[in-house]
């Protein structure tokens, strides 16, 4: 334990690595990828949406194995994992602070999916863990019934413990590109055109107007949404227009 009482009084290490709280009582050791990032935290609960991968540990009162020691030392300290940890977080993003609640140092970590609802149906993206400016980049199918309404979607923070937290909400008004679709007919005959536009409002989540466009012989919409009901978020798409008798 004495290697390990050295390098918690670090001055680098006397601060909790998440919200910066004074003199950590908790470490916390991450395996990603073939290699460990452990730090310093001053309750351990900051990490706990990590619990599928992590192993927190008093650094008092727990029986450290020798490798669990070396595994602290050859990382370091704080400042060198959270170069790792944080090293793309969103412009803006506030990191918490010793007096931040429960809810923003959870907010801090994050394992995001999204979710897109049409009438009875859904689909769902995968989740990316601890990630908080995901990039998806995958194909989710939605068939439009004769009677459709706004496809919503919805980004959900994955909870191992307890139920997955809404992060936030965007619904999407599909007519616009329903009906220039239907206007402008196969979409094959025609050259790379812009056919329709969906203006930002008051009433809509747009950060910016969205046009409908034929590209390479299809009809798509790109679609950038400020996400409702939370303080800050956005989500952008591609969406495509199939008919059913292609």
């Amino acid at each position: 334990m004495a290697k390990l009482k050295e390098l918690l009084h670090r001055s680098e290490n006397r601060i909790c690595a998440d919200c910066s709280a004074p003199d950590p009582k908790w470490a916390s050791v991450c395996s990603m990828q073939n290699y460990l990032l452990p730090a310093f935290v001053e309750h351990s609960p900051h990490k706990s949406k990590w619990v599928f991968s992590l192993q927190v540990l008093s650094a008092t009162l727990d029986k450290w194995t020798e490798n669990e020691v070396e595994s602290m030392i050859e990382v370091g300290g704080n400042s060198n994992a959270n170069s790792i940890y944080e090293a793309f977080l969103p412009e803006g993003y506030q990191k918490p602070h010793p007096d931040s609640s429960p809810e923003e140092r959870e907010k801090f970590i994050s394992d995001p999916y999204v979710v897109l609802t049409l009438g009875h149906q859904k689909a769902q993206t995968s989740v990316i863990k601890g990630n908080l400016n995901p990039v998806w980049n995958e194909e989710l199918k939605l068939s439009v019934p004769r009677q459709y309404g706004p496809l919503k979607l919805q980004v959900f923070d994955h909870d191992m413990v307890s139920k997955d937290d809404l992060m936030g909400e965007a619904e999407i008004d599909l007519q616009t590109m329903i009906n220039a679709a239907a206007a402008f007919g196969d979409p094959e005959l025609l050259g790379d055109i812009q056919i329709g536009r969906w203006l930002k409002s008051d009433d809509n989540a747009l950060v910016r107007d969205s046009a409908v466009v034929v590209a390479a012989g299809k009809v798509k919409q790109g679609v950038a949404l400020k996400l409702q009901h939370t303080e800050s978020g956005e989500l952008e798409l591609e969406m495509e227009w199939m008919p059913l008798n292609m």
